[in-house]
């Protein structure tokens, strides 16, 4: 069955390279991000597979958009929220804050309530979002991006009880990233470092099965561990 995907987010590093994974296997895709050349470059190499719709998250005035795209797919079965904005902020600066916020959180919440009720309305479906190891313990160099993170984990547990309670058949799928080489990973001493393509083969096999956690690689599960106990 050809698989109907949006991914919020898709114009460079994991979200690319979803995209790509999907349309290889021959499902139809509807790529977003803001900048409209990078995704018409990805879009020529699946001409047939993709859709493009250059747009920034912060600025979604109301569902109508998210309506239209669902409309130009012809159906949806996973929606996957890449946005995300990370910045050390050493002197808590809050428009650097605000923007974490608004992506991480904000924007986030309106994609992630969307999808729950085109879902319910549907009866099933798939919704994903990359959120972060940081996202289990707290940051003083990036306090908003780990509190943002955290957010998103804890919102995606609700929509998980919520769905149960109504015995929605619809996965809400945690995507807990480690360090994955991308221009998001800017701490020192990095390690376990996966390509993005590694990253999202991994992502689209627990979107499958939907799961309800993943670690993104595997190995991040045994930092998990330590960090629900110890963090």
């Amino acid at each position: 069955m050809t698989k109907k995907v949006i991914i919020i987010g898709a114009s460079s590093g994991i979200g690319k390279s979803l995209a790509q994974l999907y349309a290889a296997q021959g499902g139809r895709v509807v790529i977003t991000g803001r900048r409209q050349e990078l995704l018409q470059e990805l879009q020529e190499q699946f001409p047939k597979q993709m859709l493009v719709s250059a747009f920034d998250v912060n600025l979604l005035q109301n569902d109508r958009e998210l309506d239209l795209l669902v409309r130009q797919l012809g159906g949806l079965d996973v929606l996957i929220y890449s946005s995300g904005v990370g910045e050390f902020n050493k002197y808590l600066d809050f428009s650097i804050e605000k923007k974490m916020i608004d992506t991480n959180v904000s924007a986030f919440t309106q994609i992630a309530d969307w999808s729950f009720n085109y879902f319910q309305q549907q009866g099933n479906g798939s919704f994903a979002c990359i959120t972060s190891m940081a996202g289990m313990m707290g940051s003083r160099h990036a306090p908003a991006y780990n509190a943002s993170k955290s957010y998103q984990i804890n919102y995606l547990k609700g929509l998980r009880q919520k769905a149960k309670r109504l015995k929605l058949k619809a996965s809400f799928t945690d995507l807990r990233t480690g360090f994955v080489d991308t221009p998001m990973a800017k701490a020192a001493g990095k390690f376990w470092v996966a390509s993005p393509e590694k990253a999202a083969r991994q992502m689209a096999y627990a979107i499958g099965r939907q799961q309800s956690v993943a670690y993104i690689t595997k190995r991040w599960r045994l930092i998990g561990f330590f960090l629900k106990i110890f963090a």
